[in-house]
């Protein structure tokens, strides 16, 4: 039997776990380690007194697989941007940028809806953890909608909508991992996320209103803020414009050279945030709390790495990625619309699993075929199907698929910050929530749709880099 189709009976197999609910890192180790098993096997004719030889060395494989990706520096990065969000939350950050924004933008029609998407975005910036955001908001904003008389279901939308910001606004755990798996500079890509995440706030705004201009009862306009109770609001919220001035100048500093690496520049963030929470009064057992959920989302992230790694070594042993890509490159359809097609895929695939695990397990495979539609890795832009060279290339695509995995983050039945929001608020059921980002579904097409049309949304803080 051919690798490849080793190949692609090991991939189908693992789809099937995954699919009957098994979690994503233990169904992908165990398809690559079978995988692995299968073609050493193979490669000695299937021979009886083989197979116990096949299965040491494959163990050996699966053991130094893991470790040799997960002891890079820049995975060090995921707890740091986590502990970031925890913190802020116990600093008292986060109900001090919502009052902010409530006393800025209320105003407008749906203007408590707008404001819970700017604040989210803001603690975005703080956050790397898009279940967290949705998490903290739904405590602070969902009571203060339905207090004016927000229907609760679009009150409970807005807020797990507004969470999904934390995937693209640096500090993102989830370009981070992309950055680890296709093996690119985590500092442009963290770059590169930020006009995006602000641009879909901002469609995300747009929508809101349009919808409560329509619909008058939707989202009624809070008034009644002076200028200078406005002014009075943004003492207090300025720690986090502190904390993301300090993480860009630690990637980039527009005036020099960098004042360190990502790395650094997240852990003297969580220092400063550190800081405050002390300054606001946060206890030993709420510090406690915040390493502990830091430490098991982090252990959660790490293991569904360890596990997709072991598969990604079979699939390269295998050479289904190369072939993958030699497929997409011989259809006869034009690049643009074979990446349309692919956002589309990952729009369905997200329905049923989860965003971390669906880019862990398909970046391996689509990544490749995509570069190579764009001409391949060291392509120049003149040359390009996509008008941009390879490294250009392969962080607009990072952004469109960390744009996909926070879509999948809100649409049934695998959503998972509709399932956290539903959690958090007791009058609240999944189907309630789900019916509230329905609107946001079209939101998010929109913004997509412009980042692909505009590549230049993504692509111009990175530029400056060069």
């Amino acid at each position: 039997m051919e690798p490849i189709d080793i190949g692609l009976w090991v991939s189908g197999g693992m789809l099937v776990f995954v699919l009957i609910g098994m979690r994503v890192a233990f169904a992908a180790a165990m398809a690559g380690f079978v995988g692995l098993i299968w073609l050493r096997w193979n490669g000695f004719d299937y021979a009886p007194d083989k197979f116990w030889k096949s299965i040491e060395i494959s163990v050996k494989i699966a053991g130094l697989t893991p470790h040799s990706k997960v002891s890079a520096q820049v995975l060090s990065l995921i707890p740091v941007f986590i502990m970031i969000g925890y913190l802020a939350y116990y600093a008292k950050l986060t109900s001090a940028l919502f009052e902010a924004c409530k006393r800025w933008f209320a105003w407008v029609p749906g203007g408590l809806a707008v404001s819970t998407v700017f604040a989210t975005a803001g603690f975005a910036a703080v956050s790397g953890a898009s279940v967290a955001t949705a998490a903290v908001f739904a405590r602070i904003a969902i009571p203060e909608m339905l207090k004016v008389g927000y229907n609760k279901q679009f009150a409970a939308g807005v807020v797990a909508a507004g969470g999904t910001l934390a995937s693209l606004i640096p500090p993102s755990a989830i370009l981070v991992i992309y950055a680890v798996i296709v093996e690119q500079d985590v500092g442009k890509l963290l770059l590169a996320g930020f006009i995006p995440g602000m641009f879909s706030a901002v469609v995300y705004a747009g929508m809101i209103i349009g919808i409560a201009v329509v619909f008058k009862t939707v989202g009624p306009p809070v008034t009644g803020f002076t200028w200078r109770e406005r002014f009075e609001s943004l003492p207090p919220a300025l720690p986090i414009v502190a904390v993301v001035v300090i993480i860009i100048f630690f990637v980039y500093n527009p005036f020099g050279d960098a004042w360190g690496t990502p790395t650094e520049g997240g852990a003297v963030g969580a220092f400063i945030v550190f800081l405050m929470a002390l300054y606001k009064g946060m206890r030993w057992h709420q510090l406690k709390e915040a390493l502990l959920e830091t430490a098991k989302l982090t252990v959660m992230i790490f293991t569904i790495i360890w596990g997709v790694l072991i598969y990604v070594r079979f699939l390269g042993f295998a050479e289904l990625p190369d072939a993958f890509a030699a497929w997409i490159t011989a259809l006869d359809m034009s690049p643009l619309l074979i990446l349309i097609c692919i956002l589309l895929a990952y729009a369905v695939l997200g329905m049923f699993m989860d965003a971390i695990g669906m880019l862990l397990l398909t970046l391996p495979v689509v990544y490749p075929a995509v570069m190579a539609l764009n001409g391949g890795e060291n392509v120049a832009a003149v040359d390009s199907a996509f008008g941009m060279s390879g490294p250009m290339c392969a962080v607009w695509f990072g952004i469109l698929v960390v744009k996909m995995a926070e879509f999948c983050l809100i649409t049934p039945p695998i959503g998972l910050n509709c399932f956290v929001v539903a959690g958090v608020r007791d009058d609240l059921t999944v189907q309630d929530v789900f019916k509230g980002v329905t609107p946001f579904f079209l939101a998010d097409a929109v913004t997509i749709a412009l980042l692909v049309a505009f590549p230049s949304i993504v692509l111009f803080l990175p530029s400056l880099v060069g």
